[in-house]
């Protein structure tokens, strides 16, 4: 097999290939050319192009979602790997195993005004498991010993119980481009022992005295789907002293849980608070979109807050955190089925769900009597999404709008949630429908995000399967619904941003089917052929143009009157 004539960049591929990395998005450049010639010469590794660095890390983002295994991504020196801070960011507060490996010119060269050279030596500070710098300088046995033990460490880091991206920034000399026939290098992993979770005698007693208590609420954050931990959560939530909260994001369904958190936060008044007020709080998973429930918890705090995940083991989002349990969430609420306490005859799970009950009856009737704009639109989304597909959600209001609707049961719903970065939205999404062409993925984005990652659409990897839903209000829709902007002058020119950039040059540009509305009819209509895929047709994007202005009193309006049209529980 050929490969690099660099021992190190073999070692590098061999350790990469030996710890689960079979997929590598490549950035073109010259001092990364070695990474792109062994990445691209080995038959059990697949390889994209994407010139964008910024756009091919979060391709590859979307990549390791669907794929559950650690993916590459390499470029060459100077500014090229700070255009992947942003998914890299991203990766490290979602968990996702990604491996970025940086070219890099002799370290001697280093602010000695040689070009395309910076300071990339840990270049990405705390948002990266481990980090670590080789150099092609020396090839002997103890050079080649310290790039085993440290690449060995970097994947246990980033690809163990707590997951997260790593980084192997790479000093290579001139010549670059050579080949030679592969040295046969074997990679090699330091075992790292992970016991099974059981509850020790400590743990036992914390869990009976939260158990006991009368009022237990367990909160999912973003999570992939897991059937053996919804399976835990539905048992769990047989006891009718539990409520159980979730987002679309969490990708755990059941009619016994509560799936649009603000919009039944809603309808509690001040005076009930003390009645919905948890004693025990169980959270798992990782960011939580809603604000309602942040500042609802944060001024009605529980008795006790336990934290379930290897992640940020300690992270107290809700200024209460008094238990972290580090093992994942499926175990822990397998065991937690086994511990024996008194049950409570109180109904604190029931009443929340009768509330629920009554916002899922209203809600028919108060959509269909609002006028067209923003809210209209994402529940008309939500009634053509097809069974079996993902829908990727972008940032901002488009995710707070998909949250108001209950998610579809065959549906797995994802959002850059780690940063909340309106950045990458559609990259990732292209990169997840690329790992998994046997589903139809669907990204919905507004404006802003749209045209801030347009070179999502800069590659060779959009298929059939990739159908993009642009709602266009003309601006940054967000800063209308959040308090504060909509009262400055600056609103309209600095924080909205308004614009007049043509979604259809772009869409002509890439070869993407093209198709504008501007009214409920008109999107009904064009629902059933946007979503077919026929012979020779490509990927499509739909652009519905909504009313920008009343899009903000037209959400306040849903909310008064999910509360004020028919009399409360």
């Amino acid at each position: 097999m050929i490969t690099s004539n660099k021992t190190i960049v073999e070692q590098i591929v061999a350790q990469c290939l030996h710890h689960g990395m079979k997929h590598v998005v490549c950035s073109p450049g010259s001092r990364n050319a070695p990474f792109m010639i062994a990445f691209d010469e080995h038959p059990d590794l697949t390889c994209y192009v994407i010139h964008d660095e910024r756009s091919a890390a979060f391709f590859a983002l979307g990549l390791a979602q669907q794929l559950g295994a650690p993916v590459g991504i390499v470029c060459t020196s100077g500014s090229a790997p700070l255009n992947y801070f942003p998914a890299v960011a991203e990766a490290y507060y979602q968990c996702v195993p990604l491996v970025v490996i940086t070219a890099d010119r002799p370290e001697e060269w280093v602010d000695q005004g040689d070009g395309q050279t910076i300071v990339q030596r840990a270049v990405f500070g705390s948002h990266v498991r481990y980090a670590c710098s080789f150099t092609d300088n020396e090839q002997n046995s103890d050079a080649s010993w310290y790039v085993q033990r440290e690449t060995a460490i970097a994947f246990n880091k980033g690809n163990g119980e707590w997951k997260g991206p790593v980084h192997f920034n790479v000093g290579l000399r001139e010549p670059l481009y050579l080949r030679s026939e592969a040295q046969g290098i074997v990679g090699a992993s330091i075992y790292s022992s992970r016991g099974e979770f059981r509850l020790g005698k400590q743990d036992l007693k914390v869990c009976v005295a939260g158990l006991s208590l009368p009022k237990k609420m367990v909160l999912c954050g973003q999570m992939n789907p897991d059937p053996k931990l919804l399976d835990s959560l539905i048992r769990f939530a047989d006891d009718h002293a539990v409520l159980v909260f979730v987002e679309n994001t969490s990708n755990v369904k059941n009619t016994r849980f509560v799936h649009c958190i603000d919009r039944l936060l809603n309808v509690i008044s001040e005076d009930e608070l003390a009645d919905f007020t948890p004693d025990l709080l169980i959270t798992l998973g990782g960011a939580i979109v809603s604000k309602r429930i942040k500042s609802f918890l944060r001024k009605n705090k529980p008795k006790m807050h336990w934290k379930i995940g290897n992640e940020f083991p300690f992270m107290d989002t809700f200024q209460c955190l008094t238990h972290t349990f580090q093992t994942d969430a499926a175990s822990f609420f397998s065991e937690l089925l086994s511990v024996g306490y008194p049950k409570h005859v109180v109904n604190y799970g029931v009443k929340w769900k009768q509330r629920d009950f009554q916002q899922i009856d209203r809600l028919p009737a108060v959509i269909g009597n609002l006028p067209y704009a923003d809210l209209s639109v994402f529940e008309l989304i939500h009634d053509f999404l097809p069974e079996n597909s993902v829908l990727h959600m972008a940032n901002s209001s488009v995710v707070r709008y998909c949250q108001l609707f209950d998610p579809i049961q065959s549906v797995q719903y994802y959002c850059n949630r780690g940063t909340s970065g309106i950045d990458g939205s559609t990259s990732t999404a292209v990169g997840a429908a690329a790992a998994d062409d046997n589903r139809l993925h669907v990204v919905v984005t507004g404006d802003i995000s749209f045209f801030y990652d347009s070179n999502a659409l800069w590659n060779r990897y959009i298929g059939q399967n990739f159908r993009i839903i642009l709602v266009n209000n003309q601006g940054g829709g967000i800063f209308n619904i959040i308090p504060g902007p909509a009262s400055t002058p600056q609103r309209e020119a600095y924080f909205e941003a308004h614009h007049e950039h043509q979604a259809a040059d772009l869409c002509k540009t890439f070869n993407i089917g093209y198709t504008f509305v501007d009214s409920l009819q008109s999107i009904a209509d064009a629902m059933a052929d946007f979503y077919t895929v026929k012979p020779g047709e490509g990927a499509k994007l739909i652009e519905i143009q909504t009313p920008g202005l009343e899009n903000a009193k037209i959400l306040d309006d849903f909310f008064v009157k999910m509360r004020t049209s028919k009399n409360n529980m």
